[in-house]
């Protein structure tokens, strides 16, 4: 991984969207600090497209399409994506799966994921599971003493025996029925929500996170970065970001906005130059 400032200005300047993880990358230790959320309200003052790309539930996921400075979410690691169409005053909800499958499949979640309690002691259901649809999500960190990596580890081993797709985030660890992911549904959110082909536009783009659930966007994205503290995760991520800011979790992020919100500056100077591709 590189610093974050060597990545160079003239690719920053052809960035126009913005991807972000929120705990650990947006937050600091569980909170959104103001400068972190001003610099959500920054990047869109600035013409950027933001779109947060989350672990956490549905319910949390219907209050940021609504209320947080940003053009749509990616809720429960790619179970769905929700976007607030304001000119219609109505939420937009795509599921990566039929949404009459899912109840179906909450008893057998709820069964998995008190195997996972009995087995792996000190875990705890996450404070925010009654307002997912589509996954559990079992804290090891969040509200309870933090486990050490074994433990976290087994419960990886027990989600995937019992036929979960299972990934890890900075606080959870989260296990659902289905091959999506984080990235699947944004390349989903932007073709149909937004017109944009990401394979195309990808080097339009820059994601920032922390953790091994962000893997598949690190790999993706050329302009990946992550907050200082991905570090944490160190031998678990199947793709590293490219970039890393100095930064932890919200302070990295507004470091990474503050070379963003720059950039976007100098190319309406008109000292651009970089040849980007605009979305």
């Amino acid at each position: 991984m590189k610093p974050l400032a060597a990545l160079p200005d003239a690719d920053l300047r052809g960035v126009r969207g913005v991807l972000a993880d929120i705990d650990d990358t947006i937050s600091s230790e569980g909170r959104i600090t103001a400068a972190a959320y001003g610099a959500l309200e920054r990047l869109q003052q600035a013409g950027f497209l933001v779109v947060p790309v989350t672990g956490r539930p549905a319910g949390w996921c219907d209050l940021i399409a609504r209320m947080w400075p940003v053009d749509a979410v990616v809720g429960e690691n790619g179970a769905f994506f929700m976007r607030y169409d304001r000119a219609r005053r109505q939420l937009v909800i795509r599921h990566a799966t039929g949404v009459d499958a899912q109840p179906a499949r909450r008893e057998r979640l709820r069964e998995i994921g008190e195997r996972v309690l009995r087995e792996v002691p000190g875990t705890a259901w996450a404070s925010d599971q009654s307002y997912r649809l589509a996954d559990i999500a079992i804290d090891f960190c969040e509200d309870v003493p933090a486990l050490p990596r074994p433990d976290v580890d087994r419960i990886l081993a027990v989600m995937r025996a019992e036929g979960l797709t299972a990934k890890i985030s900075s606080i959870h660890v989260n296990g659902w029925f289905g091959a999506y992911d984080k990235l699947g549904m944004t390349r989903t959110l932007f073709a149909e929500a937004f017109g944009i082909d990401l394979e195309t536009h990808r080097n339009a783009v820059v994601f920032v996170g922390d953790s091994p659930n962000d893997a598949p966007m690190f790999g993706y994205f050329p302009l990946s970065v992550g907050v200082a503290n991905v570090g944490n995760h160190a031998g678990r991520l199947e793709h590293e970001p490219t970039y890393v800011t100095s930064a932890c979790s919200g302070a990295g992020f507004v470091e990474l906005v503050e070379r963003l919100v720059d950039s976007q500056r100098i190319r309406a100077g008109g000292e651009d130059g970089s040849g980007g591709q605009p979305l």
